[in-house]
């Protein structure tokens, strides 16, 4: 079993929305996992609104994590990803340190490119860190804001994902019902954008795509 983290010492960057889209992604080719990490619960409030049953959502504390993690794995989960509370390093740490691949979702804005730093130090911390990708999300379909950023997150020294993640009203909607945008809409370009972000995440734990 694969697991991704995704983490965010600054709130506000769609940690959540990025997470909960991406398991039900990952959930249309193999059995996935989310642990909520966070005490707002915000990703297992959304699973109580879902009416189908994956992917699997868990609630947790940080510090029972391994345990949760085995419990996935136990009951035959291929892919797990976990979801953290902002401004919570021991949630972060734990994580981490569970994680094969660290996603840190950020806005191509001063105050999250800066976030982007404390949590990449935070990370390499670990003995034996896991590799680490930044997602742009949020991006304004037009202007150099996201270029800029990407550079700007280049020189950090992290990769960023090729696929960026564009703002549109139809993340926030689809959460409000319990769906992932590509479910109410799969041909549309939120759904085409996440699928890509998913691809490329998929290509960085070397996971294929074949269907369950």
């Amino acid at each position: 079993m694969k697991t991704v983290a995704i983490l965010a010492q600054k709130g506000g960057v769609g940690k959540t929305t990025l997470a909960v889209h991406l398991a039900v992604a990952s959930s249309v080719h193999r059995n996935t996992a989310l642990i909520d990490l966070d005490p707002q619960a915000s990703a297992t409030s959304w699973s109580d609104r879902r009416e189908a049953e994956t992917p699997v959502v868990l609630s947790a504390h940080a510090t029972r994590l391994p345990q949760e993690k085995a419990r996935v794995e136990e009951a035959g989960g291929e892919l797990l990803v976990v979801d953290t509370a902002p401004h919570s390093s021991s949630a972060a740490l734990a994580a981490a340190r569970a994680a094969d691949l660290v996603l840190i979702p950020c806005r191509p804005a001063i105050l999250d490119l800066e976030a982007v730093a404390s949590t990449l130090s935070l990370v390499r911390t670990i003995r034996s860190s896991p590799p680490v990708v930044v997602v742009l999300n949020g991006v304004q379909p037009r202007g150099r804001d996201a270029a800029e950023a990407a550079e700007a997150v280049g020189n950090l020294g992290v990769d960023v994902a090729p696929p960026w993640v564009v703002t549109r009203v139809l993340f926030a909607r689809a959460l409000i019902t319990g769906h992932a945008a590509g479910e109410l809409r799969p041909r549309g370009k939120a759904a085409r954008e996440i699928e890509r972000v998913h691809e490329f995440m998929c290509a960085q734990l070397n996971m294929g795509g074949q269907r369950k």
